[in-house]
C-alpha cells in the first residue's frame, strides 16, 4: 500500500499583471534611483504574476502587519477552497472522505484558521484531522506531502494537502536592499491542493515513495522570513545558489540509492524555481539535460515564485502534460535554514 497522488488542482487570484506592467506602473517609482532594480526585474525569469494585492491598484507597502493578516483572512479561504475543490474533483473523491486536511502556508495566519473554514465550506467531516504547517517557506510542500502520505499509509484513509501563499500581501516599503528588490521581482500568489489516497499506483499514477531533507545550520542567515510591523520581510543572500549546489548531489543521490535507483533512472525533475540562478545551479550540479527543467522555468515565467505552492504547480503541469506517469520523478525545494527537501515519486506500471 502506498500514498497515490489521486488528484491535483490549483487556483490563482483573478488580479494579475505582466512583469513589464508591474515595473512601469509601480516598481520603477517604488525603487526610484536604484540603478540595478530594473535589471533585476528583467533578469528574474518572470513574465507574469497573479496577486491578490496588485500594486498597480493598491499600495500595501505601508500597511501594518495586522491589516495584511486581515486581508489574508478575507481572501485566503476562497482561493484555497477553489484549489481543494478542483483537486477533489480531479480525484473523483467527495470531501467527506478526507481523513486528514493539511495546510502549508507562511504568508498569513488567523485563528480559527483557513483549514477550519475551508473544511467546513467544502463539507469535510467534523472529525477530519487537521494539520497546519506554518512558516517553513518555499520547501513546505514536501514535508506537507510527506506528512499526508504517512497518514494515508498508517490510517488507510485519504488525505488532502493544500499549499496556499499570498506573498503579495508583504510588499515592503521602498528600500535600496538588493534582496528586497529580488524578492519583489520574483514572488506571486497561488494555491495548489493534492489528494493522496491509499492504493497501489496504476499505470500513469504517481505514488510518493520517499522524502529526505538536509539543513545546513551554518548558513541560517542566508535566507530568512522575518515578521515585522510592516508585514513579513524576506532576507536573501546571493550565496544561496552556491550553498545549495554543495548539497544537491549528495542529497539526491542518497535518496535514489536507498531506493535502488540512480539519476539515470529519473524520468522527470520538478525543481522549485527560487530564481533563474537556482535552476541553473540544479541543472549544472545534477548534470541534467537542457529540457529537464522546462516545466520549472515555465511556472517561474507564468506565475513567479509562489513559495510553497510553486513545486505543486510544477508537478500539476507535468501531470497535465502527461510527463509525470512515465517513470520516476524527483521533486526538489529549498528554503530558510538553508534547507533542501527532496521527494521521490514513482509511477505505477
Amino acid at each position: 500500500m502506498t500514498a497515490v497522488l489521486a488528484g491535483i488542482g490549483s487556483a490563482v487570484p483573478d488580479g494579475g499583471a505582466e512583469q513589464d506592467e508591474l515595473w512601469d506602473g509601480f516598481f520603477s517609482r517604488h525603487f526610484a534611483g536604484n540603478r540595478i532594480a530594473r535589471r533585476l526585474f528583467e533578469s528574474a525569469g518572470v513574465r507574469r504574476r497573479s496577486v491578490v494585492a496588485n500594486p498597480l491598484h493598491e499600495d500595501v507597502s505601508g500597511w501594518t502587519t495586522g491589516a495584511r493578516m486581515h486581508r489574508y483572512a478575507q481572501v485566503a479561504p476562497e482561493l484555497g477552497a477553489r484549489a481543494v475543490a478542483a483537486a477533489l474533483d480531479d480525484a473523483a473523491i467527495p470531501a467527506d472522505e478526507a481523513g486528514m486536511f493539511a495546510v502549508a502556508t507562511c504568508t498569513g495566519y488567523a485563528t480559527p484558521g483557513v483549514d477550519i473554514r475551508i473544511a467546513a465550506e467544502l463539507g469535510m467531516r467534523d472529525d477530519v484531522q487537521r494539520l497546519l504547517i506554518g512558516h517553513m517557506g518555499c520547501y513546505a510542500a514536501v514535508p506537507a506531502l510527506g506528512g499526508g502520505a504517512d497518514f494515508v499509509i498508517a490510517r488507510g484513509r485519504t488525505a488532502v494537502v493544500l499549499c496556499l501563499e499570498l506573498t503579495s500581501l508583504h510588499l515592503q516599503p521602498s528600500t535600496a536592499d538588493t534582496d528586497q528588490i529580488v524578492s519583489h521581482a520574483l514572488f506571486g500568489d497561488a494555491a495548489v491542493a493534492v489528494v493522496l489516497r491509499p492504493a497501489r499506483p496504476r499505470t500513469g499514477e504517481l505514488a510518493l515513495a520517499d522524502v529526505t531533507a538536509r539543513t545546513d545550520p551554518g548558513t541560517t542567515g542566508h535566507m530568512t522570513w522575518d515578521i515585522t510591523d510592516a508585514g513579513f520581510r524576506m532576507g536573501l543572500s546571493p550565496a544561496v545558489p552556491d550553498v545549495l549546489g554543495e548539497h544537491l548531489v549528495p542529497v539526491v543521490d542518497g535518496l535514489l540509492a536507498r531506493n535502488g535507483l540512480s539519476r539515470r533512472d529519473v524520468h522527470g525533475w520538478a525543481v522549485h524555481p527560487g530564481g533563474p540562478r537556482i535552476l541553473d545551479t540544479a541543472e549544472n550540479a545534477l548534470q541534467l539535460g537542457p529540457s529537464a527543467l522546462v516545466r520549472s522555468r515555465e511556472v517561474l515565467a507564468q506565475h513567479g515564485n509562489c513559495s510553497s505552492a510553486t513545486l505543486p504547480l510544477i508537478v500539476e503541469r507535468m501531470v497535465r502534460c502527461g510527463e509525470a506517469g512515465s517513470g520516476n520523478l524527483v521533486a526538489l525545494a529549498f528554503g530558510p535554514g538553508l534547507t533542501l527537501y527532496a521527494a521521490l515519486l514513482r509511477a505505477g506500471s
